[in-house]
């Protein structure tokens, strides 16, 4: 089995997620076993993306026995060519800042005159092990507001309106996304990938 996941990812919101969600396994972000850096991300998908920065990491350590795990997500609205997409944690510039990139997708849809359009975000995680490399996907569709509520959750949530609901991400309950959001859908793939992994 498994002895050591390590995530290649500095983001608090999302390390918790991980953490929360994989109990069965030894969980560790990149941060707490080396001193964290930057990783480019220069990818031009999602999965080329969350590859790169397990690898990174992976090749960083000693210990060839440990798994990296890697998610690379975002927001796509289909009213703005499926942007901000792969550039979703940079959508304002870097460094990144979440509020400054979800005032910027405010305000674009704003001037395209919309108070609600349809959108979807995106997770693949990418798995870097001594056996080789893999991804898995996951997706969740809805719609973008230009109308933002909720404090619960991060990134964009407070402006996503998952389908099938009238409250936007940021005020729904984590035990209600847990059933259907992209992350999670990608995450139930990747712990069956794992429990293969030996």
């Amino acid at each position: 089995m498994v002895s050591k996941i390590i995530l290649a990812t500095s983001n608090k919101g999302k390390i918790k997620e991980f953490k929360e969600y994989m109990r069965d396994f030894e969980v560790l972000s990149y941060g707490e076993v080396m001193d964290e850096f930057e990783i480019e991300e220069s990818g031009k998908t999602f999965k080329e993306n969350a590859l790169i920065k397990a690898r990174v990491i992976f090749e960083k350590l000693k210990d060839k026995d440990v798994i990296v795990i890697s998610d690379d997500s975002g927001i796509s609205v289909p009213l703005l060519d499926n942007n901000p997409g792969i550039y979703s944690a940079r959508y304002a510039g870097l460094p990144s800042n979440a509020n400054k990139n979800l005032e910027l997708l405010v305000e674009n849809l704003k001037e395209k005159n919309v108070q609600t359009t349809p959108a979807f975000y995106t997770a693949c995680i990418g798995l870097v092990t001594k056996h080789g490399e893999f991804s898995v996907h996951g997706w969740m569709h809805g719609y973008a507001t230009t109308m933002p509520k909720g404090n619960n959750g991060f990134g964009y949530d407070p402006m996503f309106i998952p389908e099938g609901f009238d409250k936007t991400l940021g005020e729904l309950d984590d035990e209600i996304k847990e059933k259907f959001s992209h992350r999670i859908k990608a995450l139930n793939l990747a712990k069956i990938l794992l429990k293969t992994l030996k």
